[in-house]
Parts: C-alpha cells; sequence; structure tokens
C-alpha cells in the first residue's frame, strides 16, 4: 500500500520561518526609515542654521560649533582654498595650510565620501587621531572663489549608510557652497 506523505506540517513550517524573516526585515525596514528621517530633520535642520547666519563668521562658527551638536558628531573642519593660499577653520580658530593638501584630498575622493577610518584625515588638525568615522564632502566653485572640502568625523565608528547618505551629505556641502559664495560675492 501507498503511504501518504504529511506535506502539510513541512509547509506549515516553512511558512512559519518566511513570516519570521519577512517580520525582522519589516523591523529593520522601519529602524531605518526612523534613523534617515532624523539624519534628513538633522540635516535640514543643519542648513536652516546656516541661512541664519548674519556674516562669514558667523556662518564659520555655525558650521564648526553648532553643527557639531545638531548633526551628533564630534568634529567639524572646513579645508578651503582662496587665491592659491589654504586654509582650515575649526572650532578652535583657524590656521593656513599647504593648498596642495587640500587638492590632494580632492583628488582622492568621491563628491562625498563616507568611511570608517583607523584615524581622521590630517586635515581634522589634532582631532584627527580621535576620528573613527569620517565624511569628506567637495565644495566645488569656479575661481576666484574658493573651493575645498567639509570635513566631517565622530570618534566612534559609524554604519556607513551608502546612498542614501552620501546624497544627505551632498545636500549639506552644496548648501554650504552656496552660503560661501553669497558671503563671498556680496559681503
Amino acid at each position: 500500500m501507498a503511504q501518504v506523505i504529511p506535506f502539510e506540517e513541512r509547509a506549515v513550517a516553512t511558512l512559519r520561518d518566511r513570516l519570521g524573516a519577512a517580520e525582522s526585515a519589516k523591523q529593520d525596514l522601519i529602524a531605518y526609515a526612523r534613523g534617515h528621517s532624523g539624519a534628513t530633520a538633522a540635516i535640514h535642520g543643519a542648513v536652516l542654521a546656516l541661512m541664519d547666519a548674519g556674516s562669514l563668521e558667523a556662518m564659520f562658527e555655525t558650521v564648526t560649533v553648532r553643527w557639531p551638536m545638531m548633526l551628533g558628531i564630534d568634529e567639524v573642519t572646513l579645508a578651503l582654498v582662496a587665491d592659491g593660499k589654504g586654509f582650515r577653520v575649526g572650532r578652535n580658530g583657524t590656521w593656513t595650510v599647504e593648498p596642495r593638501i587640500v587638492d590632494r584630498a580632492i583628488e582622492r575622493v568621491e563628491p562625498a565620501t563616507m568611511r570608517s577610518v583607523g584615524c581622521g584625515h590630517p586635515l581634522f588638525g589634532s582631532a584627527a587621531k580621535g576620528i573613527r568615522s569620517e565624511v569628506l564632502v567637495i565644495l566645488d566653485a569656479d575661481a576666484p572663489l574658493p573651493y575645498g572640502l567639509l570635513l566631517l568625523g565622530q570618534s566612534k565608528e559609524a554604519v556607513i549608510d551608502g546612498k542614501h547618505g552620501t546624497e544627505l551629505m551632498g545636500f549639506l556641502g552644496a548648501a554650504l557652497g552656496a552660503m560661501l559664495r553669497r558671503w563671498l560675492v556680496n559681503p
């Protein structure tokens, strides 16, 4: 006689496994969306603060002092080249840097680069040794306007977001570049 094979038990077990995997994926997507939404809101807030700056100096202070708190990171530095001279603007002041260092850094990164590092980019200055995650955003401009890099860093290694994160960082860099042009063309 033929024996009936019990498919029902295996089918139910397979469906339960699939349901569990789908539920887990759903929770991951919800967590990602909440994090992405928070990052988007923080970046929009940072751009609005940038727009409120009443002078070039206030804009530099907004970027280097207020942005770290607003964006939940540890360090923000601007590296700019203007009239053939290099500058590094940080929370503790402004220093000269060799323009070739800025140029070389720009050549080696995408328009917005997010990465984990053992030590931050040297343009962070003395803070570089404590940086474990960094974002480098190219600030592009036509001469005679300054060009350079926006550097954001944090001391803990971050999960790198990929395309969506680089788009947000690109937006932040584009807004900063527009405000730099505004203050330098119409001070």
